[in-house]
């Protein structure tokens, strides 16, 4: 019987380029000139660190352009609380990975009110879909990424005929 894994992660490596691309675009920025403010990527969180809690702000766009241009979701960002206070101040940004199980529930609804010939289950942090058809198992991926309501990037595994 052909299934497959839907699961949500970040890619790690595009995840760094985009760091490192919003890094870039910090040295470059006028309004950045003499400002000890930089991006740092460890463990799927971003740590911003700037002078002053608006450049923090203004960093926030930068990093989320960056992201969008690397093909990761934005809406998998989920920012912390201001810390520090003085010469430095930070915000932590962590990109969510993963599959919460209120997100599993809405995913499997999904599946059952299409009224195709698959079911779908939750199993831990994914959600795994198995159908005789193998084009009705293609059409909830298409179904997936075409919904609106789900806001973590998806990316399918395991596929098997």
């Amino acid at each position: 019987m052909p299934s497959f894994d839907v699961v949500s992660e970040v890619d790690k490596h595009e995840a760094l380029n985009a760091v490192d691309q919003a890094n870039r675009e910090l040295t470059t920025r006028f309004d950045f000139k003499g400002v000890d403010a930089s991006f740092e990527l460890k463990d799927f969180a971003v740590t911003m660190t700037a002078n002053e809690e608006f450049q923090i702000e203004q960093m926030k766009p930068m990093l989320e352009s960056a992201l969008i241009k690397r093909k990761i979701k934005v809406s998998c960002l989920e920012y912390g609380d201001l810390a520090g206070a003085g010469k430095q101040v930070k915000v932590i940004a962590t990109l969510r990975q993963g599959i919460d199980k209120d997100l599993a529930r809405k995913m499997v609804k999904i599946v059952k009110e299409s009224k195709l010939k698959v079911q779908a289950s939750i199993q831990g942090e994914m959600v795994r879909v198995q159908g005789k058809a193998r084009d009705d198992l293609q059409t909830v991926m298409t179904l997936y990424r075409n919904d609106d309501s789900i806001t973590m990037p998806l990316a399918f595994k395991n596929f098997k005929d």
